[in-house]
């Protein structure tokens, strides 16, 4: 769940036109891909879009509110298509799922969910729902699906008013959305331990995967064409004269017996093998060879230019691979037999399948090694496989995917490549530690499940600054918000934001930290009571000139740590001292927005105000705003050092050296590249990072990994090293008391409305 308050969007983004386009491209790819499957989501994706459509213009659906759908209230779940755009259907609605028919089937009430709601709440209901608590056995997979087990707890627990006031809430709408999970086989997973895909979904990536068409074509070339190829030139050298030169026997009836048993041959082998189709070509050499055996065989005389192509073919395969049974092409043949007989991916892929499917497929597996062992000796025997055949890359990776462990050995593996990645797997975390807070196991279990679900609830498109739903305005989650323990899990809470945060910068050096991994830390930030302002990226396209008062507030946080002269200060020409003053709380009044700040960053990109206030007059104009606004606040970077206290093992200095290398590695995609401003933005970002790394440092590393980066460059290609020289010389100009941006040093920025002295040939 993305609860950025501040995912600003103009109005103008909530217009019909992008749901058109939208619709248009659906039914593009449901009319013209070649795959059926992508056709039929091509297809769910028009009627989708259609819904949005109609909905806008009868107004059913009001684009941009956080209560996006006419009838219904905040905390129902809606559907979310891309670009935050509601459907006008509630994720917990649609027909009846297989567990509510088969419960209103064992209730013995009508298939309906209006009926099926007040059993739940029958003396037999209740008893089922206290049931499905005490054991964890059921799945959540929209928070709606959380709410009558909610009840339920309630209800046992003795607080019937509050238990009665949740029934209220959620009766308008009992008919039309499911209140209950489904119930499953088995208990809630390890709470310490993670995974990106459970065995199921490793099961259906492998299961999906066809053989390669090349590698086959290949294979068939080598084991099936080759072999045949050879026959065919033996049996056209047996009519060779003294000099070599085949000719075309009158009266052999036993040649041509044996030819027509090669042509028949021929026919037989191309029905069942159809990979290859080189044999096919009339003018390849076997081609060439069959052609003049068929004309031979059926009585038909080769005429000059056809017996003329038909020895040159011969002569040419003979001088490439040596006679048929000769010592270099009988080793040419058996080394190209090995090469055949290796067992294809797909083929490995089969066996992996066979090992999976023994395994529990709704979760993750604790250990992946033993499913990733070479071919043993019964599986060789079963198979057909070559005992000790080791297991392709492309086959591991959709199995160590389902590895569950923690998040840190996941990163260490590899298993997590991103912080994208990371934060797909941190609501898994988060849910766990916020469900500490409450006193009852079954509870917290419920509450895990919850929050999970929630995590998942896609992004609505926002008007005004407004914002997302929160998990704390559930109706079942306000309704036990009194059975948190005294201090909740504060601790707990602030101990995973240093995780996390540890983990994020540490592991993915240069990278700018994904909105919904900034969601997450925010709630842990909130829950441990911490004053940690953590603010999200904002959309260059969207942005209408604001920023809300966090923003300010995590750039008051980077001013405590980074002012008074840090390098970082002096590199981007910033006044921390004027930042505090604009911070300063018994000079500010409560509002929505902040004007100083939002001024303050449109001054520092260049932009002077007018009538109307600031007009950037493009993407990239606010591109730059949003860029100084990431400056002044560090994007975070300062509030998880200064507030949440996170200290990297390695030391500043050994992270400003990799994130350096992350800088050249983008730098290196820059050349050759007609698009290179997103590339650029990204080596901004990176830099960016380096310089707050490089502040941290003692005067001495800070010398010391200055001499380093210019030895980390050099190793690079030279278009690399040239294009970052002056970027580099500007660095050290500042931290020798000078600026960045005079004489041969440029200032490194990502945005700018000219063309980029970045995506200049360096050459």
């Amino acid at each position: 769940m993305n609860e950025d308050a501040d995912q600003q969007h103009l109005a103008p983004a909530a217009n019909p036109g992008y749901a058109s386009g939208e619709l248009a491209k659906a039914l593009r790819t449901a009319l013209t891909h070649h795959d059926p499957d992508t056709r039929r989501r091509a297809e769910d994706r028009g009627r989708s879009w259609r819904a949005v459509l109609a909905g806008m213009a009868s107004g059913h659906l009001t684009i941009g509110s956080r209560t996006p759908v006419t009838g219904f209230p905040a905390w129902v779940t809606p559907e979310v298509l891309r670009g935050g755009f509601a459907t006008g259907e509630a994720g917990a609605g649609g027909p009846l799922t297989e567990y509510e028919v088969e419960a209103a089937r064992v209730a013995g009430v009508p298939a309906q969910r209006q009926a099926l709601f007040a059993h739940w709440l029958s003396e037999d209901g209740l008893g089922r729902l206290h049931e499905l608590l005490d054991s964890g056995r059921y799945e959540v997979t929209v928070p709606e699906e959380a709410a009558l087990l909610t009840v339920a707890w309630l209800a046992r627990a003795g607080e019937l008013d509050a238990a009665v006031a949740l029934v209220g809430e959620l009766a308008p709408f009992a008919g039309r959305l499911r209140f209950t999970p489904r119930p499953a086989d088995r208990p809630a997973p390890d709470p310490g331990a993670v995974h990106r895909a459970t065995v199921g979904e490793a099961t259906d990536t492998l299961i999906r995967r066809r053989p390669n068409r090349a590698v086959e074509t290949q294979r068939e070339a080598l084991t099936v064409w080759q072999p045949f190829g050879d026959e065919l030139l033996a049996h056209w050298l047996e009519t060779a004269d003294a000099t070599g030169a085949v000719q075309v026997p009158a009266t052999d009836d036993a040649w041509h017996i044996r030819g027509a048993e090669l042509l028949r041959r021929h026919r037989d082998l191309a029905r069942r093998h159809t990979y290859c189709t080189k044999h096919l070509s009339p003018k390849g050499n076997l081609g060439i060879l069959r052609g003049a055996l068929e004309e031979t065989v059926a009585g038909r005389a080769l005429d000059a230019r056809r017996l003329g192509l038909l020895r040159h073919a011969v002569a040419s395969m003979v001088r490439r691979r040596g006679l048929p049974g000769s010592t270099s092409h009988t080793a040419l043949r058996r080394a190209q037999a090995a090469q055949a007989a290796l067992p294809s991916h797909h083929a490995l892929a089969q066996l992996v399948l066979r090992r999976l499917s023994e395994l529990e497929q709704e979760t993750g597996v604790a250990e992946v090694d033993p499913l990733l062992v070479p071919v043993t000796g019964p599986e060789a025997h079963e198979t057909g496989l070559p005992v000790g055949a080791g297991v392709p890359a492309a086959v591991r990776r959709p199995v160590e995917a389902a590895l569950s462990a923690p998040v840190g050995t996941l990163v260490a593996r590899g298993v997590v490549p991103s912080a994208e990645v990371l934060a797909e797997l941190v609501p898994q975390l988060v849910a766990v530690t916020t469900a500490q807070a409450y006193r009852d196991p079954a509870l917290r279990t419920l509450a895990t499940a919850n929050h999970r679900a929630f995590a998942g609830r896609r992004s609505l498109l926002l008007l005004s600054l407004e914002r997302q739903v929160r998990m704390e305005e559930l109706p079942w989650v306000k309704a036990v918000a009194g059975q948190r323990a005294e201090g909740g899990a504060g601790e707990a809470s602030a101990a995973a934001l240093r995780q996390l945060g540890e983990l994020a910068v540490q592991a993915f050096p240069g990278t700018i930290l994904p909105n919904r991994l900034v969601s997450q830390l925010s709630m842990l930030a909130r829950q441990s009571g911490l004053s940690a302002p953590l603010v999200e990226e904002l959309a260059a396209d969207i942005f209408v000139g604001t920023f809300t008062p966090k923003f300010l507030d995590a750039a008051r946080v980077a001013a405590e740590l980074l002012g008074g002269g840090s390098l970082y200060e002096s590199y981007y020409g910033i006044d921390y001292g004027a930042v505090r003053e604009l911070a300063n709380p018994a000079a500010r009044t409560p509002q929505r927005t902040s004007p100083g700040f939002a001024k303050l960053c449109a001054e520092r990109a260049g932009f002077s105000s007018n009538r109307r206030g600031y007009d950037f007059g493009s993407v990239a104009g606010s591109g730059m705003v949003i860029e100084q606004a990431q400056i002044l606040t560090t994007h975070n970077l300062a509030t998880l050092v200064h507030r949440v206290g996170i200290a990297p093992a390695p030391g500043w200095a050994d992270l400003a050296v990799r994130t350096f290398g992350t800088v050249c590695r983008l730098t290196a995609r820059v050349h050759g590249n007609p698009r290179p401003l997103a590339t650029i933005k990204d080596v901004a970002y990176a830099w960016r990072q380096l310089l707050f790394h490089l502040s941290l440092c003692t005067p001495r590393e800070q010398a010391r990994t200055l001499a380093r980066l210019t030895e980390e460059a050099d190793r690079h290609a030279t278009h690399v090293t040239a294009r970052l020289a002056p970027a580099l010389t500007g660095l050290r100009q500042v931290a020798e008391g000078g600026t960045a941006d005079e004489g041969e040093g440029r200032l490194l920025l990502g945005w700018t409305t000219e063309r980029h002295w970045l995506a200049a040939d360096p050459v």
